[in-house]
């Protein structure tokens, strides 16, 4: 079977979202490639983000190619299907273009996986992948269809949900690789802070998931179960990432977890990463052989500086207030750039707030003005407000949010726009 992977070439004018706007690595679609190729069947992968490919252009490869199945994702890569955009405007869009050419199509992201019958019918493709991605789309191109397991489609004129969300092994997975013209592309170092970027960048996932349930996080439909992949394969893809020119990767885990092997058989290697992680989870000891090997960004999960906010959020946190504190301002010693995420919280008092962060950047740790928080389909926190997400689930959460804030993120240049405007926007 020929199969195209597409990831559009992203804009976020007038939306809520909360993630990087820089192109990163599409991994679903890597993983989705390495997979397929390895059954046999031929594959044509294209990021129009990160090629600079506008959608006529990646329809006419499409065109060219002549694929039997294309798949579009509806988020900027599996870094941020939790913090994912809410509206579908450019999916839709290319959608659009392709209508005609590159056989049945698929989407795959967080909108299908959360809300499959409103995802399937604002895209117009023939099914919506629920979960994580690869294993799925291998079984549809094995010559499956319409009884693949986590699969939305449509059905004489009708919509028809094979089960629920799946999830990928991911744990056996192989080293990951990309084509050269795409590491040579890759210019963003993610939330790097230490040093101006000097080579490619990349991402890399060295686990999946998360053994924790904070409220505010959209994990309950994909990349839920944590699993850990062997050192050995994470070190063999940061190795050809490395021969590529890649001076510094970025993990995308869900939460990066204390892993001494994998640590210690990155020490020596010449490597700056990122990583985003909970605080409370790191000992002294281990936040030094974090730094040795390698790592230069911390992103830590703080939340909230009362244990009433935290207990809110579900946090589950081992440490207090002042502990928190002290184990950032050790991360700082080891680590070159910390910062501490804070949301906004009824129970936090600004003027602690203030005090609180004026201390931490005394002593070097970034902590950022609380940011409001999106009550996300999928998790916990949108449950308790209004139960299931149904087909106006999207919809529900950036009415609230817009109606409950004043002031938004600083990721956000303009008040954000209702998600109706915005959808109906897509052939502009």
């Amino acid at each position: 079977m020929r199969v195209a992977l597409l990831n559009p070439d992203w804009t976020f004018e007038g939306s809520i979202y909360f993630g990087c706007r820089e192109p990163h690595l599409p991994l679903e679609l890597g993983w989705a490639r390495q997979q397929l190729e390895a059954d046999g069947h031929r594959v044509l992968m294209l990021d129009g983000h990160l090629l600079g490919l506008a959608d006529a252009e990646l329809a006419a490869e499409v065109a060219a190619f002549g694929p039997d199945l294309t798949v579009v994702t509806t988020a900027p890569t599996y870094l941020f299907w939790r913090c994912a955009q809410p509206e579908l405007r450019v999916p839709m869009r290319l959608v659009q273009a392709l209508d005609g050419i590159g056989g049945r199509t698929v989407a795959v992201g967080p909108h299908g996986s959360t809300t499959p019958r409103a995802a399937l019918r604002k895209l117009g493709t023939d099914a919506v992948a629920m979960g994580e991605c690869e294993e799925t789309l291998r079984a549809i191109a094995a010559g499956g269809w319409e009884d693949v397991p986590g699969l939305a489609l449509w059905e004489r004129g009708e919509i028809r949900v094979n089960g629920g969300p799946q999830a990928a092994r991911f744990a056996d997975a192989p080293a990951l690789s990309w084509p050269e013209e795409w590491v040579r592309r890759h210019r963003h170092h993610h939330h790097r802070f230490d040093d101006a970027p000097r080579g490619p960048g990349a991402e890399v996932e060295a686990s999946r998931g998360c053994p924790y349930s904070c409220s505010f996080c959209a994990k309950e439909n994909f990349r839920d179960r944590y699993r850990r992949r062997e050192p050995g394969a994470v070190v063999a893809e940061i190795a050809a990432l490395q021969e590529q020119g890649v001076g510094y990767v970025y993990f995308i885990d869900e939460i990066f977890l204390p892993n001494r092997p994998l640590l210690e058989a990155l020490v020596g290697r010449g490597l700056k990463f990122g990583v985003q992680t909970r605080i409370d989870l790191w000992k002294p000891g281990m936040l030094e052989l974090l730094g040795k090997a390698g790592c230069v960004s911390i992103e830590a999960g703080v939340e909230s500086l009362t244990r009433e906010g935290r207990d809110q959020l579900l946090k589950n946190c081992r440490l207090d207030t002042e502990e928190l504190a002290e184990r950032l301002i050790e991360a700082k010693r080891h680590v070159p750039f910390v910062q501490a995420n804070l949301l906004e919280m009824p129970q936090d008092d600004p003027a602690v707030i203030g005090q609180w962060r004026e201390r931490l950047r005394g002593e070097g740790v970034w902590a950022n003005d609380p940011v409001p928080l999106f009550p996300y389909p999928g998790s916990p926190d949108y449950r308790r407000l209004w139960g299931l997400p149904d087909e106006e689930a999207w919809e529900r959460a950036v009415d609230y949010y817009l109606d409950t804030f004043v002031d938004f993120s600083e990721l956000q240049e303009a008040r954000p726009r209702r998600l109706p405007e915005l959808e109906r926007s897509r052939a502009a």
